[in-house]
């Protein structure tokens, strides 16, 4: 039996040399450091308490050693070398009963007993209780003295923490709320007409929401990574659908176990396996088990869901989100009926969402589709080689080419219309923004580019599909996974840069600098994965980098997102604040809502019999305005002539003056011939002229 001595001593040796912040400093993880240790332990918790002095220790383990031992202890903070002390049980009369120390099992052990506390503070900087995410190691060696050589014959290697961390749920669920009200916010911006507004709005927290799945997507990789990196990466995983609730792990359990599937236990198994979130592979230690994560483990477990529950979580999350706008857009729309019909809400209010409240549902669903483009990429490609159970599998396969199969059918629909609305109309942006059914449906897709770049949707999208292969693909290789990222976002970088493809100056910087950090944040994993064997504390200094730039970076960014919202909210005129757009899109939807009213006007008095006016006539000034001047053709019109009730350009005929009213007034004359009134057969020719101009008839 291996006497509490020597665990009182290794334990001495781990929390005399450090510190902690309720001044406290904490190990729960004790793996073997060397092939063939002689001591392991499956289940490891020691906590030293500064106040008070106090060493507690809980211990579950084996020895194989039966020699005359020395200690050999190095205390490690961010790779620099703390403390190196030797302990020869012999010499120590409080370690007797190690001098020889006795092969056997190290059954359940908890003790705590009092440290010298003049001695500890002469030892440990009162700092180093208060760092964050305390990057610390103790490695001990127990070493034969009966060799000359002193052979190691075991070796144990701890991670020290002193319990103050980064990875804070009050954050994460801060940055949620913030997105989620401005995107509300750019929704309702849109229904009160400030279509300017909502796209910047929407633009920015889209922008923002895929730094986000970055930062996630960097925790998941399988790289051994410094605590503070491993926490601030932890801070987004809700970006990616991992929020544990106690229900819903319930129900993933039972619904894996029902469809054959084997659900894991690692969470109620702590008792008898010790944990390793920074070792590559999985070693077994006589019957003793310890269990190493990495990457997407590695997230599950410190966010307490069991890793055979990690796809289904994502996927309820992501499944609840979507019928929860829904229901509540329902909702919403019921409301403002009964209000109405209460007479307690002007029935102008929302009319326009009330009329098409079923095509703003199906606007909003897409959107949240993109969103939930990169982890529904990323889950399913990992559940599909892990394989929890067959429904499971099922699913991964239906979601994933669900999302893939719609946002590419959609981003090439967009981009035939803009190249079709180019041909006809010279303009790329007049079909795309004219018609409003059009803009509801698919606009979340286009709005934040240029007219002309609707192509670079694809761009994103295939970014995004290689990305994710790349992090659920290969978990076993971290090299890979570090070279690839670092490949793709320079790529992205390099092609928004040249590119500039959203919608103005000011967006394009806004993204512009969010790739450049993503690029700077692939540049460091690609340092920290050792590919170029760093030192210790080279490594230690760059987790701090990491931290400290993309802590300001994101308050930067998160700060602007919320003035937008703000803006938008306090101003009379929002639209006001924002420059024209060089496609001059909010001409064409403005355009397109002040004809609409007319058309159905000059309809209705056509069939009461009220008039037998042509539609052209019919029209009130400002809407001849509208469709003649704001016709896109009119902004390369150099020639004398006017727009038929069609929309072409008539050029003036040879033989007369530009000011002869009579000619003109015979060539509108013969286009009304064209329009036959209201009940009658229509004009075919018309119709299709009136169709590719407006999108319809």
């Amino acid at each position: 039996m291996l006497p509490r001595s020597f665990l009182a001593a290794v334990a001495s040796a781990l929390f005399a040399q450090t510190g902690h912040a309720t001044r406290l400093i904490e190990s729960s993880s004790l793996v073997p450091c060397m092939k063939n240790s002689s001591f392991s332990a499956n289940m490891f918790h020691v906590v030293f308490t500064a106040d008070n002095s106090t060493l507690t220790y809980e211990i579950n383990g084996e020895s194989h050693v039966s020699s005359k031992i020395i200690l050999d202890v190095n205390v490690v903070g961010y790779g620099y070398p703390v403390v190196q002390i030797k302990v020869d049980p012999c010499e120590s009369a409080d370690l007797k009963g190690l001098c020889p120390m006795i092969s056997g099992p190290i059954p359940d052990m908890k003790s705590n007993f009092i440290l010298d506390k003049k001695a500890l503070a002469s030892r440990v900087p009162s700092i180093v209780y208060y760092i964050p995410d305390l990057d610390g190691k103790v490695k001990v060696w127990i070493n034969s003295t009966e060799t000359a050589d002193r052979t190691p014959l075991a070796c144990v290697e701890a991670e020290i923490s002193n319990g103050k961390t980064v990875n804070q749920a009050g954050v994460a669920w801060s940055l949620a709320l913030t997105i989620g009200l401005c995107l509300v916010i750019s929704g309702l911006m849109s229904g009160f007409g400030h279509f300017t507004t909502s796209a910047h709005v929407a633009a920015k927290s889209l922008a923002v929401m895929a730094y986000f799945q970055a930062q996630a997507l960097i925790g998941m990789t399988s790289i051994p990574m410094p605590p503070i990196v491993r926490a601030w990466t932890q801070d987004f995983q809700w970006s990616m659908g991992i929020v544990r609730a106690d229900f819903q792990q319930q129900f993933a359990t039972w619904y894996q176990r029902a469809t054959g599937g084997n659900p894991a236990r690692l969470l109620g198994q702590l008792a008898t396996t010790s944990v390793s979130l920074q070792k590559r592979s999985n070693e077994k230690s006589g019957n003793l088990k310890i269990k190493t994560l990495r990457g997407i483990e590695r997230v599950s477990f410190v966010a307490k869901i069991e890793i055979t529950n990690t796809f289904f979580t994502a996927y309820t999350f992501f499944v609840f989100v979507i019928v929860l706008v829904a229901l509540s857009i329902a909702a919403f729309k019921g409301i403002c009926e009964l209000l109405t019909r209460a007479r307690k809400m002007d029935p102008s209010r929302f009319a326009e969402f009330r009329a098409g409240w079923r095509l703003v549902v199906k606007g909003i669903l897409l959107r949240l589709i993109l969103i939930g483009c990169t982890p529904m990429i990323v889950l399913c490609l990992w559940e599909l080689t892990r394989r929890d159970s067959v429904a499971e599998v099922v699913l991964a396969i239906f979601m994933l080419l669900f999302v893939i199969t719609l946002l590419t059918i959609a981003s090439l629909k967009i981009w035939r219309i803009a190249r079709r609305s180019e041909q006809l109309h010279k303009s790329p942006a007049y079909m795309l923004y004219s018609d409003p059914t059009m803009l509801q449906k698919w606009g979340f897709l286009y709005i934040q580019y240029k007219a002309t770049m609707t192509p670079f949707m694809l761009v994103v999208l295939i970014h995004a599909l290689i990305r994710g292969a790349f992090v659920a693909l290969a978990q076993r290789s971290g090299y890979t996974q570090a070279i690839a990222l670092f490949i793709l976002e320079l790529a992205l970088l390099i092609a928004v840069c040249v590119v500039k493809p959203y919608m103005d100056k000011v967006t394009n910087t806004f993204n512009i600098s969010i790739a450049a950090i993503n690029f700077f944040n692939c540049l460091l994993l690609l340092l920290l994965s050792g590919i170029f064997g760093l030192p210790p504390l080279a490594i230690g200094i760059l987790g701090v980098l990491y931290f400290v730039i993309n802590a300001i970076f994101a308050g930067t960014i998160v700060i602007m997102t919320i003035i937008t919202a703000a803006r938008a909210i306090i101003s009379k005129d929002p639209d006001s604040q924002y420059q024209a757009m060089p496609d001059d899109r909010v001409s064409f939807v403005k355009s397109s809502t002040a004809l609409e009213t007319t058309e159905l006007e000059a309809l209705g008095k056509t069939a009461r019999g009220e008039s037998r006016q042509s539609f052209y006539n019919s029209l009130n000034a400002d809407s001849r305005q509208n469709l003649t001047s704001r016709h896109p053709a009119s902004r390369n019109a150099s020639r004398t002539g006017f727009y038929a009730p069609d929309g072409r350009f008539q050029s003036q005929p040879t033989g007369f003056a530009a000011d002869d009213n009579e000619s003109r007034q015979r060539q509108v004359k013969k286009y009304e011939a064209d329009w036959r009134p209201f009940g009658s057969e229509p004009n075919v020719s018309s119709a299709a002229k009136i169709r590719d101009m407006n999108g319809r008839y």
